[in-house]
């Protein structure tokens, strides 16, 4: 078996900063020390440069199947790997919608076939799917994804007494979005009564509005405490929801679990002025206070995990009018970067941003052997070098959407290499054509 030695590395890891060496062998960790050698071994010169546990994405859309002229699983998979991405975990509101075993199980053929990263999906709840949730194999797919605000096709659960069985029905990980459909539908009346189709971008959150947030993620909650049901909250996004959430016992204990993304610790309202369409995401993007709230909650692991729920569109659907202008944008290239670039202004250490990228997913979602540096882990691991600067052009974009909201702005940090189980899949802007991704098991 092929062996890689990393040398002089500052290893972070399970809350530390370690200078050493880590030899791969195959597709694992074989041992992690200081003064490795291997005759055997091609060498990794590290020094200068962190070395990580690779990414685990837990809500990423790629876009198929039915939507791939927007992105595909190879084409952001293969994005990813330049933001460190090495697993991740898709939703279901693809085309046809993942609301069906036959249909998770196509889209675990496609990502075997095309995926450059590790990969897992969400099976989609509906009003009327129960008893085909009820037949999941708990070790087949990450977890079970409800849309409580407004979704494409029927995969908003609406109907009170089904998602009360839904959360009765499952011991997976229930992930939601959380949103209340009545107050959204309510303020987009209002202001297309008043603006039309031609909406300002700066009345998203008020439309999609903190109100809107706290009323459906409460009700979620509540809901979990109710049932003793696994609740995890996508992309929180308000300073009110972050109280709904524990930080006195380990994530390993908890039934009740949030995440937050990239955007909305980076952008604020006061951006749609200059990012207009570009930062349109549901939930949106709030207040200046919102954003400060959020990161209070990340530090203080009140929020568990930090992801991107990366949803690329054509620049040519995003340049429309606000009502025609879909929501989402793409990021698994850039959010780890960006992240580095709050850990460089003292916003969280980089320690607390790795457990948030890296071993927190694992951990949540049960998945085996990856997540740490471990001896026996599957070797997924990304070389970052602190001080090479760049700015982020259509020239090094490689999402197939082709742009992205960080464009102009420049990173301090970069991925110089990335390994999917072993295998040296990113270097130096160079990606390998060699796939050598796996479907994510996991340990329940």
């Amino acid at each position: 078996m092929k062996r890689t030695l990393i040398k002089n590395a500052t290893i972070v890891n399970e809350g530390e900063l370690i200078k050493g060496d880590v030899l791969l062998e195959g597709e694992q960790i074989r041992s992690i020390g200081k003064d490795l050698s291997d005759a055997t071994a091609e060498v990794v010169d590290a020094k200068g440069k962190y070395l990580i546990p690779g990414v685990i994405d837990d809500q990423v859309h790629f876009r198929e199947p039915g939507l791939t002229h927007k992105g595909t699983i190879a084409t952001e998979s293969r994005a990813g790997l330049a933001g460190g991405v090495t697993s991740y975990i898709e939703q279901p509101n693809t085309n046809p919608q993942t609301v069906s075993i036959a249909a998770l199980e196509e889209k675990m053929t496609i990502a075997n076939a095309s995926s450059f990263s590790n990969y897992s999906f969400n099976f989609g709840g509906t009003n009327d799917n129960l008893e085909e949730l009820k037949r999941l194999d708990k070790k087949a797919c990450a977890g079970v994804k409800l849309f409580l605000g407004s979704s494409t096709g029927n995969m908003l659960v609406d109907d009170q007494q089904v998602l009360e069985n839904i959360f009765r029905s499952t011991e997976m990980v229930i992930s939601a979005h959380c949103e209340d459909e009545q107050i959204i539908k309510d303020n987009m009346a209002l202001y297309k009564e008043r603006y039309g189709d031609d909406i300002p971008m700066s009345s998203h959150p008020l439309i999609r509005s903190a109100e809107a947030c706290f009323v459906s993620s409460s009700k979620a909650v509540a809901l979990a405490k109710k049932t003793n049901a696994r609740l995890h909250v996508f992309h929180v996004s308000t300073a009110r929801e972050t109280e709904l959430f524990r930080n006195d016992i380990p994530l390993k204990d908890k039934r009740i679990t949030a995440e937050v993304c990239t955007h909305h610790l980076w952008f604020s309202n006061e951006d749609y002025s200059d990012k207009g369409s570009l930062i349109k995401w549901n939930p949106a993007v709030k207040t200046t206070q919102d954003r400060t709230a959020l990161w209070d909650a990340l530090n203080d692991d009140r929020i568990d995990v930090l992801a991107t729920d990366h949803a690329p569109h054509t620049l040519e659907e995003k340049n429309n009018v606000y009502t025609y202008a879909p929501s989402g944008g793409p990021l698994v290239q850039h959010s780890l970067l960006a992240l580095m670039e709050k850990q460089k202004e003292g916003k969280i250490s980089i320690t607390r941003l790795i457990e948030k990228m890296c071993h927190n997913p694992a951990v949540l979602f049960n998945i085996e052997k990856r997540g740490f540096i471990r001896e026996g882990y599957f070797a997924d691991l990304v070389l970052i070098d602190p001080d090479s600067s760049w700015i982020v052009s259509k020239d090094n974009i490689a999402y197939k959407c082709g742009w992205s909201p960080f464009e102009g702005i420049q990173f301090s940090s970069k991925v110089t290499h990335c390994f999917v189980n072993g295998h040296l899949a990113y270097e130096n802007g160079n990606f390998s054509t060699v796939r050598n991704a796996k479907r994510l098991s996991f340990e329940r």
